[in-house]
């Protein structure tokens, strides 16, 4: 049987992953100039003379003879990271970071190395981007200094598997995907092929009896993983380092993982000494929110299976101009436009020449409807110059008949508020059955108009 080989020649976006068969000035999908490179690759066929393909791989094995995933996980002591792997890392497998400039990655993950490290065994940690005495020093200043952390600057996917070959460790960390690159493919490193090729390397790697790898990952200016879609199809897990520069707090959420939920969130805080863990962050958020001040509403969010309680603030203010201004910080400008129009036509609030002003305290963001009601009452508040009760809870989904809505899973929310002394509760009527027994002062309401009178008699 013969082989016939040909050639393609394809043009990929470097920004998006966008294929052409021509060069383009301009990538039809980013809108990215100058940024279509050509790649060349065979394509080898498998037909015969006859025409038939030729049998290739192994022979489908039945599901329930597939074998199991054996080896324990790798918990490593930092229980935020391990709430977001879901147990911890799993042996063989293959994580991506990602993450602002600056956020912390490498501090994260250096830390992730001396704690594995103590527990488990060797990790080698590559860095592409920072000479070994950098990476020292940093661990100084972190106090992660260990005889069993090993250090590589190499760029070259080949060097890196074998040093990991000769070494065996339980962890490969590789900092970063963009800056290692494959002598054979003839571009750039941090081209479409060089980290689509490169992270399929490390997978193989990773798959064939090797350690848990890690790759961290940089971002565009949009806030997406730089390179090829592809990448995140081919990792097991991807996690995002988010937090705003000037707070002091930093979120690792899960978008995908392969052996746990995408729900759960770690939070820490960044110091002097890298990123601390925050065991309790609701009481850490609430811990400065002033008293007695209109505009100040908390409210109970689901992060997975951790419930936050947040600080709900709102500003509102005469306009000064023709057209009044909307900001959100921390909610969704969509979503907050659309309870200002309930509470202006369904409450009769005089809202249209105002200014509003809406923030979540301390630099997290949600999206949950659970904190419809909250936001509702934190901007009459604010515009009537009355404030809540400081001890009341507020929760519910504001639909846009003025309804309120039941939330789910009530009872973590309303026990994470009882252990921080909250004793009022507004609640939606369909919640009342999970009261039942409950302990506290609670009015359910069926409407914003009943919750914003309950609210400012309870104030009053």
């Amino acid at each position: 049987m013969s082989v016939l080989a040909k050639v393609k020649v394809k043009f990929i976006c470097q920004v998006c992953g966008y294929e052409s068969a021509s060069w383009l000035g301009r990538c039809p999908a980013c809108g990215s100039w100058d940024t279509l490179v050509p790649e060349t690759q065979p394509i080898t066929s498998r037909m015969g003379l006859k025409g038939s393909p030729q049998p290739v791989g192994t022979p489908p094995v039945a599901l329930t003879e597939a074998p199991r995933l054996e080896g324990e996980r790798l918990c490593t002591g930092l229980k935020e990271w391990d709430r977001v792997l879901g147990g911890g890392l799993v042996p063989g497998s293959l994580v991506l970071v990602g993450g602002a400039p600056g956020i912390g990655k490498s501090t994260l993950l250096l830390q992730l190395a001396y704690a594995v490290a103590n527990q488990w065994g060797p990790v080698l940690y590559v860095s592409g981007e920072e000479s070994l005495a950098q990476t020292r020093l940093r661990a100084e200043r972190l106090g992660t200094l260990s005889s069993s952390i090993y250090l590589l600057s190499e760029t070259s996917v080949p060097a890196i598997l074998e040093q990991a070959e000769m070494l065996k460790p339980v962890l490969l960390i590789v900092d970063s995907i963009q800056t290692v690159f494959i002598p054979e493919i003839p571009v750039a490193p941090g081209s479409v092929s060089q980290v689509r090729e490169s992270a399929a390397a490390f997978l193989r790697a990773a798959k064939m009896g090797g350690p848990a790898i890690i790759l961290i990952g940089h971002i565009t200016k949009d806030g997406l993983l730089a390179g090829p879609k592809v990448l995140e199809h081919l990792v097991d897990c991807v996690l995002y380092l988010d937090g705003e520069g000037l707070q002091a707090y930093r979120l690792l959420r899960a978008v995908k993982n392969r052996f746990g939920s995408t729900n759960e969130i770690g939070v820490f805080a960044m110091t002097s000494q890298g990123l601390m863990e925050v065991p309790n962050p609701s009481e850490i958020l609430l811990a400065e929110r002033p008293w007695g001040v209109a505009g100040s509403v908390v409210t109970a969010c689901l992060e997975g299976t951790r419930p936050l309680l947040l600080e709900i603030q709102a500003l509102v203010s005469r306009t000064s101009f023709g057209h009044p201004r909307r900001l959100t910080t921390g909610l969704d400008y969509n979503r907050a436009s659309l309870l200002i129009a309930v509470l202006e036509k369904r409450a009769q609030l005089p809202l249209g020449l105002c200014d509003i002003y809406l923030n979540v305290a301390g630099g997290i963001s949600i999206d949950e409807p659970a904190a419809d009601l909250a936001v509702c009452l934190a901007i009459a508040s604010s515009l009537k110059e009355i404030a809540v009760d400081a001890r009341l809870l507020v929760l519910g989904e504001v639909g846009l008949a003025g309804e309120v809505r039941a939330v789910p899973q009530v009872e973590k929310r309303l026990e994470e508020a009882r252990r921080l002394g909250f004793s009022h509760f507004i609640l939606p009527e369909g919640n009342r059955k999970a009261w039942e027994g409950s302990q506290g002062e609670v009015f359910f309401v069926r409407s914003v108009t009943q919750a914003l009178e309950l609210a400012f008699v309870q104030a009053g």
